[in-house]
């Protein structure tokens, strides 16, 4: 096990912190939490250079969460019909900058985009207005999140109602149903590293 975790992290240049490591041994089939992995990395000595990590918007059950309609079904047959999102925290400067992207599964293409110094509603509304407005008529892609408060609140859930997209949410606790979108973060953060810089 040590040894899969090292050749992991190493495959990333170091990059990948024990959250990403632990992702990837999910999607290799194998079933360790979180705290296992934290732990024998630290025996390893193994540690992430790069202050990027996933912003933690989960408080519990307020609003309504959406149902996992995208189900891991990441191949979208055109633009704008499957959406992902997400929020990320990276070191700015000696503070704390968060980053709000929509990626578009179809490409890969980030369709808009938004960053402030602390993850309000505002933030994602923001970013949800930009990416409503690239949409040609007709257009309504599904977009899918984690169960953040930012997409359970009913400002966000009424605006894809009102432009009729449908809602999406991965389950409580599980990265890997939105895996691109994480995917997306981490190699962000390789960027960041190889250019020799921890901040953006």
């Amino acid at each position: 096990m040590k040894q899969l975790i090292a050749s992991i992290f190493h495959e990333h240049r170091g990059c990948y912190g024990y959250r990403r490591i632990h992702c990837e041994l999910q999607k290799r089939g194998l079933k360790f939490s979180g705290k296992t992995v934290r732990k024998l990395m630290q025996q390893l000595g193994l540690k992430s250079p790069v202050r990027l990590k996933k912003y933690r918007s989960y408080r519990g059950n307020m609003g309504l969460a959406a149902e996992n309609i995208l189900q891991r079904q990441f191949k979208a047959e055109a633009p704008c019909e499957k959406w992902v999102t997400d929020i990320t925290e990276f070191r700015a400067g000696g503070q704390k900058l968060y980053l709000s992207p929509i990626l578009d599964l179809f490409n890969g293409e980030i369709v808009a985009w938004e960053t402030a110094c602390r993850p309000t509603e505002e933030l994602v509304k923001r970013m949800l207005n930009k990416g409503l407005e690239s949409l040609a008529e007709g257009e309504k892609p599904l977009l899918h999140s984690d169960q953040g408060w930012h997409y359970r609140i009913k400002s966000y859930q009424s605006a894809l109602a009102d432009k009729g997209l449908v809602q999406s949410m991965s389950r409580k606790g599980n990265c890997l149903d939105n895996a691109v979108m994480e995917n997306f973060f981490g190699h962000l953060k390789e960027e960041c590293t190889i250019a020799g810089t921890t901040e953006v």
